[in-house]
């Protein structure tokens, strides 16, 4: 069992479904089962804090990682492994990305869009090869993966684009990935 650094990005509001806060707590807890370190957002909210939560409550180790003018907004968890501030989004995601192996993004909302589009154009630009895995959890990604369909058959991007990321329907297909 290899140590990973598995960066999760997810929204931090539970979402209309249960079933995302219930694969939420399925990676956070397989993530913890490998020995492997979840590293997110920091905040104890939405599917944030339920992926910390069954993390922590695996034993595993968190790394989070959260701008100051977020701490109260998104519930700093303090009682992290590794509790990191920043001053802003962009070195949020810079110090999130730089701690992880591996990229897995749930439903969310606006960030976990900008934090998916700059691994994806990072990648792109062949600053990184990490797994970037899309958990689909009932069918949430659909109109995204169609959208970026739509923008190579438009040529906009190349076809290399799609081959970037893995689409998956859930945690336990997320985990089987990265192992």
């Amino acid at each position: 069992m290899s140590t990973l650094s598995v960066c999760v990005y997810c929204g931090s509001r539970p979402g209309a479904l249960p079933a995302y806060a219930a694969e939420a707590e399925a990676l956070g807890a397989g993530i913890a089962s490998r020995g492997w370190r979840l590293v997110y957002g920091a905040g104890d909210v939405g599917l944030m804090g339920s992926a910390a939560r069954a993390a922590q409550a695996g034993g595993g180790d968190t790394f989070g990682v959260i701008p100051r003018h977020l701490v109260d907004w998104e519930v700093g968890k303090t009682d992290l492994t590794r509790y990191v501030v920043t001053e802003t989004m962009h070195e949020r995601k810079k110090v999130m990305f730089m701690n992880c192996d591996a990229v897995v993004v749930m439903p969310g909302g606006a960030g976990s869009l900008d934090e998916l589009f700059e691994v994806l154009t990072w990648r792109q630009l062949g600053l990184h090869e990490k797994p970037v895995i899309l958990m689909n959890v009932a069918g949430y990604w659909d109109p995204l993966v169609a959208l970026l369909d739509h923008v190579v058959r438009n040529g906009f991007a190349d076809a290399s684009l799609l081959d970037y990321f893995t689409a998956v329907s859930d945690a336990g297909a997320a985990l089987a990935k990265l192992e």
